[in-house]
């Protein structure tokens, strides 16, 4: 490296001494920008900050050590760097950076507003910031992940390197660059669209037009989110006085889809509520002569889909079926179906389902 003037060299002296404080604020601004991320909920691919280590503070001062009167001129000696998976959690999250920092706007600069054709993975917004406490500035950097992974990819290739590559692997990198470019910001539109996507789904269920609604995933998990069960599963308890102890149900989506043939919301509805009666007095059958004191959120939904099965002849091999959908598929269901199928045997609904037969 070439050798530092005095001036230089009194700079970096500069820097030795002022260490401890470049620490103490590389900690002050990741706590506070953690802080808010976990305020707002905003999820993010990761987060870093680091002082500029000696060696690359002297190689700086060596190309444009003339530009720094002191160091505190230099804007970079604290960086941070937030990588968000989507274009528009960038702003997001520089909009909180504005309301924690103070933005030197003269020394900031937005590059995915430069456009240039080979610039994609150094779209960042940079924001130079001042802490109050704090003489120095430091310097944080957003992009997204598509963004970060691209330009590392580039650093690793020596595409931005002094030597300059053939044409034709620019011509191969650039194109990959406008298909990445092109990703991320339909990413963003996609999630744009689920989002509101998921939100007519919650009109239409708080409304009641759930024939409306397609059944999937997204459309299920609004329709539980009402708590339809949970007038029966409260019935059930009240058996033993039990504790209902809270369960997942997204699994039953593939019951409902696959082996009771639900196409809306309307029909997971309207067999909820034609068979809820029989599964209480299933449970009644099941849990009357027990002491069981906790029982899950879960119970009324399996046996309404027990009930259902049994009630349109679907037999011990439909309840094996319907453990195999909720447990995997192992040797232990088809005892269990024996069983849940011996228990059941004398229920009304059987009764009815063998006279109809």
């Amino acid at each position: 490296m070439e050798a530092l003037d005095l001036h230089c060299q009194m700079i970096l002296e500069e820097y030795r001494e002022a260490l401890p404080v470049l620490e103490k604020l590389k900690d002050a601004v990741l706590t506070l920008l953690r802080g808010e991320l976990e305020k707002s909920g905003l999820i993010v691919t990761a987060m870093e900050a680091r002082v500029k280590t000696e060696e690359s503070l002297a190689g700086k001062l060596v190309r444009k050590g003339s530009k720094y009167a002191t160091l505190s001129d230099i804007t970079d000696l604290v960086g941070a760097r937030v990588i968000t998976f989507y274009t528009d959690d960038v702003d997001r999250i520089a909009s909180m950076a504005e309301q924690l920092f103070d933005i030197d706007w003269a020394n900031s600069v937005d590059k995915r507003k430069l456009h240039q054709l080979d610039s994609f993975g150094y779209n960042s917004l940079h924001y130079i910031c001042r802490m109050p406490g704090y003489d120095f500035r430091f310097e944080i950097q957003l992009r997204t992940t598509l963004q970060h992974a691209w330009a590392a990819i580039n650093h690793d290739t020596g595409y931005k390197s002094d030597i300059d590559i053939p044409a034709e692997y620019k011509r191969r990198l650039n194109r990959l660059a406008g298909m990445l470019e092109m990703a991320d910001d339909e990413f963003s539109r996609i999630r744009t669209e689920l989002t509101d996507y998921r939100r007519r789904v919650q009109k239409l269920v708080q409304n009641g037009r759930l024939d409306d609604v397609s059944l999937d995933a997204d459309t299920f998990r609004s329709y539980l989110q009402a708590r339809p069960l949970d007038m029966l599963n409260r019935r059930i308890a009240a058996i033993n006085q039990a504790e209902i102890q809270e369960a997942p149900l997204d699994r039953y989506l593939r019951v409902f889809k696959s082996l009771l043939n639900c196409k809306t919301l309307g029909d997971v509805n309207r067999l909820i509520k034609r068979y809820e009666e029989d599964a209480y007095l299933l449970a009644r059958h099941q849990l009357g002569s027990t002491d069981l004191d906790i029982v899950s959120s879960a119970v009324g939904l399996q046996n309404i889909c027990i009930v259902c099965i049994l009630s349109t002849g679907g037999g011990k091999i439909g309840l094996e079926r319907l453990f195999d959908a909720l447990n995997g598929h192992n040797t232990q269901n088809m005892a269990l179906a024996e069983l849940t199928y011996e228990k059941a045997a004398a229920m009304p609904f059987m009764k009815q389902q063998t006279n109809q037969l």
